[in-house]
């Protein structure tokens, strides 16, 4: 198999922000609860990470920053895909100087490309570090779509560390799996399917419901390469209705509400993002409590 980054479960962090900068305490404070409850990786600066309203001179600190923060207690993975293949050249580069372990690289949105496109985005990005990437086919947000015979083509290169494949589709999905298998590996970038793409053959999860319940999510994907599925099913179910709420609305908005009501930082969110609507804080609320969670606001 070609490089890859971890085996486990890595999560889409948030970026907390202040009115009018970066909440690095928050950060901070986020990144040691996700250490300590077992998370095997962290992405910083993905989509969760509000990443297209970051700055570039925010983008440099807040790496950094998160770098030294994990100090190599886990891997350490940052995004920087981008609609222009030179301005991800860019970031990768730096991010592979900062000390990052792996790059998240979505593929380029709003300007798109064809598949013979995706190809070369992705080899122009590898040619360029030396560090493995992970591919991130989510096309609700981007518009363009990694079609399987596309992945298998990709992952030839010698730096595709794998895919987060958020696509939605298992069909396809169960294809790309099929194509890739042996060459790279393959992540869930969906909380729903974590538990079905661990079955055919996922190294892991990149999670945005870890944020809240990092154990929890984790000790599926724990559960099932232990060999206890029927324990992982059961965790799996009933994490269910908490990742729904989690995508009630755009996220990061839900899992930023959560990270308040939970009293692990502000639920700040950027233009334009706007804050959870009040109905869905009250569901959100119930949820939270239902599970056994204690909010620390209301």
């Amino acid at each position: 198999m070609n490089k890859t980054i971890f085996k486990g479960t890595c999560t889409a962090m948030i970026t907390p922000f202040t009115d009018d900068g970066i909440d690095y305490p928050a950060l901070a404070k986020q990144i040691d609860f996700q250490i300590a409850n077992g998370i095997e990786a962290l992405c910083v600066l993905g989509t969760t990470g509000e990443a297209p309203t970051i700055t570039d001179s925010e983008y440099e600190t807040i790496a950094k920053f998160a770098y030294d923060k994990i100090a190599g207690r886990v891997k350490y993975i940052l995004g920087t895909g981008s609609n222009c293949t030179k301005k991800a050249i860019e970031k990768s580069q730096l991010a592979q100087k900062i000390g990052a372990d792996g790059l998240l690289v979505v593929t380029p949105y709003y300007n798109k490309c064809t598949q013979k496109g995706l190809v070369k985005y992705y080899n122009d990005v590898c040619d360029n570090i030396d560090i493995p990437v992970l591919c991130y086919n989510v096309p609700a947000r981007t518009g363009v779509n990694i079609l399987p015979q596309t992945m298998a083509e990709i992952a030839e290169h010698k730096n595709i560390g794998g895919i987060k494949e958020a696509c939605g589709n298992m069909e396809q999905i169960c294809e790309t799996a099929r194509l890739i298998r042996n060459k790279t590996a393959l992540y869930s970038g969906d909380d729903n399917l974590n538990l079905a793409m661990l079955s055919i053959g996922s190294m892991g999860l990149i999670s945005v419901a870890s944020n809240v319940v990092p154990k929890e999510v984790g000790d599926v994907a724990k559960l099932y390469f232990a060999g206890k599925n029927e324990q992982a099913i059961a965790l799996q179910e009933s994490l269910l209705s908490l990742i729904d709420i989690m995508f009630c609305e755009v996220n990061p908005i839900p899992v930023k509400k959560a990270i308040e009501l939970l009293g692990l930082g502000n639920g700040i969110v950027r233009a334009p993002l706007t804050e959870l609507e009040p109905q869905h804080t009250a569901e959100m609320i119930k949820i939270l409590k239902d599970f056994g969670l204690k909010l620390i606001k209301e």
